[in-house]
């Protein structure tokens, strides 16, 4: 008989954002705009900022913005804020142009990480900036976190600089770095910033605020949940465990349960846990979520470098101390001094996510940039962020890094309060939202259905390689927001064009009814990333059934709704654990049904993301990791990215000559014809078309299958 389920300790109420005393500065008022020039900040009788905000992006004092986000966020707790928007960074002037800071400097590298702004997958220079007026490119530098924070420590020595956003968080510790293809150091060294805050921020930079303005030290702000900071000697009062006795709980697809956990040693305990996966009771559990005074040592920096298992042993290990419920303290060398992760911050409650949504933003770009066209702006100009977070936990995708897998949600009212103010206060609004949506379009209100098994649980995705059968998929909250928002008067439309989980949304086919009836414009795009289900495993990603499922739905309501519509599939190419042969059935299958890709993407090694430790190390974290573990092929290289972006675009004539050569090589000469179902027709006037045809007859007989056969 199983044992009962008891009551994990859940922590005390956090305090609310905004329930802080306002500093003395509020008497200022709210201004239109966050003043970006000295002569904003007179006019609205300021001698100096408080908080002076860097960004790697242009001001748009819109909610979807970082910058604007916690800028207003700021102000309303009462402190005068100053934005600093994409400065020369060739010297440190720009980075004056507000005076000094009483409090401290927040630097961000904007919405995107510079990185990947400035190149593509393929490490080609971008030459233009949707976050940029006219989209520009080259507003904004290389490591641009690193490197406004430098500047500021040049303008101002002795003002604190604090570090976030994205770029900051992807890099708090050492991680793989694609554009110089090795391994960096966390980016609090090669910045020299006092305090870096990971994942949404708005928790953390209140606490950090109020405290600075109190008098305290920033070096005494350590014990803030969402930051990271460099130490210099061990610090008291903490048990140390390593990180080889915390990476024992086997592939991903073996937890059938969140109860059914490893065999973890408190941290009192000196003993070794054993390395056999076994299910250990509830207690045991709740034995081991008393962590206040634990912290697991992760491999140094110097290790991880030289040792790329190691390296995806820590990228394990982080994934697993991502549960704000039950994550510990981590911490990791770099030559003789320490980064230390405190554990990550709790999810913002539906009344503080209301109220940071409602914060008094203009929707619009600063005034100064009146006339100019940025694409970044124009595309969620007129839509709708209705949550944050994601827990489908896929692979290549750094949105669970960031935002987490609890889902943080804003409630009916204020989502329909905000499309009201778009309405009537948006120039140009037409009565069409562009989205309602977030990071996953139907996740909205969805979550564990006790809060208790969700603080301990420790799986990567709550809905692969199944939806687990503690989340909720009750999709019906979602359809009463889509129909109280369509019948909105003034509203014409309402377009839902964030990622959808097709897996979840078959769970409710009302909830595709009304997807499919009322807001689709002709064409719906979803990503299967993949047909085969080795690439799909790597990827967490649900098998290619489920999509079949989907669009079974969506044609079958498309057609009740007297609407021709069509599903737009997106795909990967070149991911971690996806072949050649993978590659050439997914190109056969994209034949089969008829697509034509304009647009393909390669795989893009973000930092942080556990397929980017797939990629360095060719190792699956997903699994326990040894050096005899499954390795991991990977399209490494421009020749071999090349061809698996082509194998996506097996109708573009100048693709031929390269899938011909591949294809010849793989001895799947049937694939090279005129035929129907051959993949790349056969060249004009070569002699060794007949050669192809001849090899071609001698595999379908020693095969026993049909030219076109794809393996499965």
């Amino acid at each position: 008989m199983s044992k009962p389920v008891r009551k994990v300790r859940l922590r005390s109420p956090l305090q609310n954002i905004f329930s802080y005393d306002k500093y003395w500065a509020e008497c200022y008022g709210v201004s239109e705009y966050l003043p970006h020039t000295l002569e904003e900040m007179h006019a609205l009788g300021w001698d100096s900022c408080d908080v002076i905000l860097v960004t790697g992006d242009a001001y748009v004092d819109h909610p979807s913005f970082g910058m604007a986000l916690i800028g207003r966020l700021l102000e309303s707790q009462g402190f005068r804020v100053g934005i600093i928007d994409q400065p020369d960074w060739n010297s440190s002037d720009d980075f004056k142009t507000l005076g000094k800071p009483n409090l401290f400097y927040g630097v961000t590298a904007g919405n995107m990480d510079s990185m990947i702004n400035r190149y593509t997958a393929d490490r080609k220079l971008r030459h233009d900036d949707a976050y940029t007026p006219d989209d520009i490119g080259g507003k904004r530098p290389d490591r641009a976190v690193t490197v406004y924070t430098q500047r500021c420590k040049e303008a101002w020595s002795d003002v604190p600089v604090i570090v976030g956003g994205i770029e900051a968080s992807l890099r708090r510790i050492a991680h793989y770095d694609y554009w110089s293809d090795k391994v960096r150091r966390s980016v609090l060294f090669d910045s020299r910033a006092d305090l870096l805050v990971y994942g949404n921020g708005e928790r953390q930079i209140t606490e950090i605020a109020h405290r600075l303005s109190r008098g305290e030290s920033i070096d005494k702000l350590d014990n803030i949940r969402g930051t990271a900071f460099v130490v210099k000697h061990a610090r008291k009062g903490w048990m140390e465990i390593d990180s080889s006795r915390v990476d024992r709980p086997g592939k991903v697809d073996a937890v059938v349960s969140p109860y059914e956990q490893v065999d973890e040693t408190p941290c009192s305990d000196n003993n070794t846990p054993k390395t056999s996966e076994i299910a250990v009771p509830l207690k045991s559990i709740v034995k081991t979520l008393d962590r206040e005074r634990c912290v697991i040592r992760l491999p140094s920096y110097e290790k991880v470098k030289a040792d790329s298992v190691l390296y995806a042993h820590a990228s394990r290990v982080l994934h697993l101390e991502t549960n704000p419920g039950n994550a510990r303290a981590l911490v990791q060398k770099h030559d003789t001094k320490d980064i230390w992760l405190n554990p990550p911050p709790f999810p913002l409650t539906t009344e503080e996510l209301d109220q940071l949504f409602e914060l008094p933003y203009t929707r619009l770009p600063h005034k100064d940039y009146e006339g100019k066209k940025m694409p970044a702006y124009e595309m969620i100009r007129f839509s709708i962020n209705i949550m944050r977070g994601c827990f489908g936990g896929c692979t290549f995708c750094s949105i669970t890094e960031h935002e987490g897998r609890v889902i943080q949600n804003r409630s009916e009212d204020s989502i329909i309060r905000e499309i009201e103010e778009l309405r009537d206060h948006v120039p140009e609004f037409k009565g069409y939202i562009s989205d309602l949506g977030g990071p996953t379009a139907n996740m909205w209100r969805l979550a564990c259905d006790d809060k208790n098994i969700e603080a301990a649980c420790r799986r990567l995705s709550c809905v692969y390689p199944v939806i687990c059968n503690h989340m909720s998929t009750d999709h019906d909250p979602l359809v009463h927001l889509y129909q109280r928002a369509r019948k909105l008067p003034g509203i014409k439309k309402v377009f839902i064009a964030s990622g959808l989980r097709y897996d979840l949304a078959v769970r409710s086919p009302e909830y595709v009814r009304e997807l499919v009836t009322y807001h689709v414009g002709g064409y719906l795009k979803i990503a299967p990333e993949h047909t085969e289900q080795g690439t799909l495993s790597k990827m967490m990603k649900p098998e290619i059934s489920s999509y079949y499922e989907f669009k079974q739905m969506f044609e079958k309501f498309s057609k009740d709704a007297g609407k021709e519509q069509y599903l737009i599939p997106y795909f990967i190419a070149a991911h971690p654990g996806s072949t050649i042969e993978d590659m050439v059935n997914l190109a056969l299958w994209l034949k089969e049904n008829k697509f034509r890709l304009d647009q393909v993407q390669n795989f893009y090694p973000s930092p942080m993301a556990t397929a980017t430790a797939m990629y360095h190390s060719e190792r699956n974290p997903l699994k326990r990791l040894s050096y005899k573990s499954e390795k991991v092929l990977t399209a490494k290289g421009e020749r071999s990215r090349r061809l698996h972006k082509a194998l996506l675009r097996y109708h573009d004539p100048k693709n031929w000559p390269m899938i011909r050569e591949a294809l010849r090589a793989m001895g799947r000469f049937d694939l090279i014809g005129n035929g129907e179902h051959q993949l790349v027709p056969a060249e004009k006037n070569r002699l060794d078309n007949k050669t192809d045809t001849r090899r071609a007859n001698t595999y379908k007989k020693k095969t026993k299958k049909p030219l076109n056969s794809r393996r499965k």
